[in-house]
């Protein structure tokens, strides 16, 4: 039996060579970020034997991954020439990418099953033939630039990706210093307020932070920033930054941290790897249009993009040396996870939630509920007040349904600010599914924005939605995201013939009315009382979406000559939160009595303060529950 502490990579090594066929010719094994790369020149050889690998895994307990040995790959041209031989016509291959830094080909096809083959002999084919390892994906429905690009830009960094690999796998597998123990949190962000979540969790021999978020009500760093001015906080202790999903306030400022010097890695799902690099980059962009100096560049979000390591639902990974990480589905917007922290050889086990959902909607499944072994709770609360009871979700569209038909009905039209990221196709799948059924009158529906972009990554995601939409996508070849109800506004150009024409339905970014093309919009149609502005998900205190929402009497507009002027607001104005990708009290009580093993204690998070302290206070006395929300810069420890 091989020792596990992390502590000599020579004698996993020889355990390795010992136990592999002689004729794979290995030539390296590395430690590459979370897994232990096995490089040969015979990769075929090992893939055939998997059965082996899996015995290899169970002892030593890291993930393996076989790699060919770079001197044996053909070149991308040949092999992806060679590839398309080898790959049936019928299985309609759309594209071919290659990552040198994995030694994977990536095959896109519409039918993939037919470039796997019965039990996989087209694929052992194509690694015997090419020497590359194929990673197979169904040709998404829509093609998304983001994921496009950033394949691209990591093919052309793949040295740079290597590197980071690698030193990144060192310092997960190094040497333990210090017995396990002393787990302490210390909350930089995020706590009685919504907003710049960001959570320091510290063993005696680990860093890594949770979330790191900004606060897109404020614009002082002080209140919109995680307190990183915590001694506690130091870049270059820290071993992995951990985001539960892709929304600003919780992944914004993770260029930052590259701006200033951090090296290491981030984990997340692959939908949020995508999605956040799109969200990132549009805070860029509406930064410039404002004429704000953002807090970070491009170049920052590209060194983010590099030091990502995507994960799948349920795979554990190794992210330090006594701490393993596990993401589950969340439900709150698309790749959204539960992150599941598993200390020492079971000594403490953490969920933090991120932002959840414990209701099934038609765009994703409800949280998970079930975990090996949980000690630990950190929740959010957003919704957690005594009074904060939803709507159903079918209430919540009928509601939706009314207000649109009776705006439609007297020559009116509807503006839907919602972010480009949950809301948006959730909305989209509503509004087609009740026209189609003749339950909404039927009217164009404007859509522009980031949305149009952050469906195709949902498209490129199917398994990663709920069952419904992934049977659509995957099963039937009908893409709901793509109706003819729907026209996507290309260019700004276009907003004033909207707004002068016909009756109709307008869905535009940014959800809380803080910036992007929605504000146009809504300055344009504010002074008519005819015309309806739904709100579909929540709205933070300080923004311009809050103000309305509670009555705001006028706002202020810049007119064709660039002078600035006053507008009526006399459009009628209706929130409806059951459409949120949070839950609401009784699904947040309801979550944390149905998890799967009961918990010792509940940290309360991401809620206005009242409503953290009424969370608390009800698992509490009536949960019997350790529960308690913590203050901002509070540490507070587990062990």
């Amino acid at each position: 039996m091989v020792r596990t502490s992390g502590e000599d990579k020579l004698e996993i090594s020889q355990y390795i060579l010992q136990h592999v066929p002689r004729e794979a010719e290995v030539t390296r094994i590395e430690y590459e970020g979370p897994t232990l790369a096995v490089y040969t020149k015979k990769p075929e050889i090992l893939v055939e034997q998997s059965s082996l690998i899996a015995e290899i895994v169970n002892v030593i307990r890291k993930r393996i991954v076989v790699r060919s040995d770079p001197s044996v790959r053909l070149a991308e041209n040949e092999a992806e020439k060679k590839t398309r031989e080898i790959v049936s016509p019928e299985a309609e291959v759309t594209d071919i990418n290659f990552d040198p830094s994995l030694g994977e080909i990536i095959i896109e096809a519409k039918k993939p099953g037919l470039v796997i083959g019965k039990n996989g002999m087209v694929l052992q084919e194509i690694i015997r033939r090419t020497k590359w390892r194929p990673q197979v994906l169904r040709s998404p429905p829509l093609r998304s630039k983001i994921v496009t690009h950033m394949r691209h830009y990591l093919h052309s960094e793949s040295k740079e990706r290597e590197r980071i690999l690698r030193t990144v796998g060192e310092r997960i597998f190094r040497p333990k210093t210090y017995e396990v123990g002393d787990v302490r949190i210390t909350a930089l962000g995020g706590v009685q307020e919504v907003g710049r979540s960001a959570f320091l969790l510290q063993t005696r021999e680990s860093s890594v932070l949770l979330d790191c978020g900004a606060n897109p009500g404020s614009s002082r760093p002080f209140e919109a920033f995680p307190r990183f001015d915590n001694p506690g906080f130091e870049l270059d202790s820290l071993d992995a930054v951990v985001l539960s999903h892709a929304h600003l306030d919780h992944c914004g400022l993770v260029p930052f941290l590259y701006k200033y010097g951090y090296d290491g890695p981030v984990y997340c799902s692959a939908p949020t790897s995508s999605l956040m690099t799109l969200l990132q980059l549009d805070y860029l962009d509406v930064a410039s249009k404002q004429g704000i100096t953002p807090h970070y560049d491009q170049k920052d979000v590209r060194e983010c993009v590099l030091h990502t390591n995507p994960l799948r639902y349920g795979v554990v990974t190794d992210i330090a040396p006594d701490i393993r990480l596990t993401l589950h589905n969340a439900g709150h917007i698309l790749g959204s996870s539960m992150v599941h922290m598993h200390i020492g050889e079971g000594m403490h086990n953490i969920v933090y939630t991120g932002d959840y959902k414990y209701a099934r909607t038609m765009l994703l499944e409800a949280a998970t509920t079930e975990f090996p072994r949980v000690e630990t709770v950190i929740t959010e609360s957003t919704y957690g007040g005594p009074d904060d009871f939803m709507p159903s979700r079918v209430e919540a569209e009928e509601h939706l349904t009314r207000v649109v038909n009776e705006t439609l009905g007297r020559k009116g039209k509807v503006l839907i600010p919602v972010p480009a990221v949950g809301r948006a196709q959730e909305i989209m799948l509503i509004l087609d599914g009740y026209m189609r059924r003749g339950l909404m009158k039927e009217a164009p529906v404007f859509i522009e924005g980031m949305i149009s972009e952050a469906t195709a990554i949902h498209t490129a995601f199917p398994e990663y939605l709920g069952r419904e939409v992934r049977q659509s996508i995957l099963h039937d070849g009908i893409n709901p995201f793509q109706s003819d109800y729907f026209t996507i506004v290309e260019h700004p150009n276009v907003r004033q013939e909207i707004i002068e024409g016909e009756p109709c339905i307008i869905m535009a970014t940014s959800g809380m009315l803080e910036g992007g093309p929605v504000i146009e919009y809504f300055k344009s149609l504010a002074d008519d009382e005819k015309n309806t502005i739904i709100f579909v998900s929540y709205q933070i205190e300080g923004t311009l979406g809050r103000r309305v929402q509670k009555g705001l009497s006028e706002v202020a507009v810049v007119n064709s000559e660039g002078k600035m002027g006053v507008a009526k607001v006399r459009l009628q104005v209706d929130a409806i939160e059951g459409f949120s990708g949070h839950s609401d009290r009784r699904q947040i009580i309801n979550y944390l009595t149905h998890l799967q093993p009961k918990p010792e204690r509940v940290v309360v998070c991401h809620g206005e303060r009242a409503k953290c302290l009424s969370v608390a206070n009800f698992l509490q006395r009536r949960c019997e529950i350790d529960a308690f929300a913590p203050s901002l810069l509070e540490t507070f420890r587990l062990l």
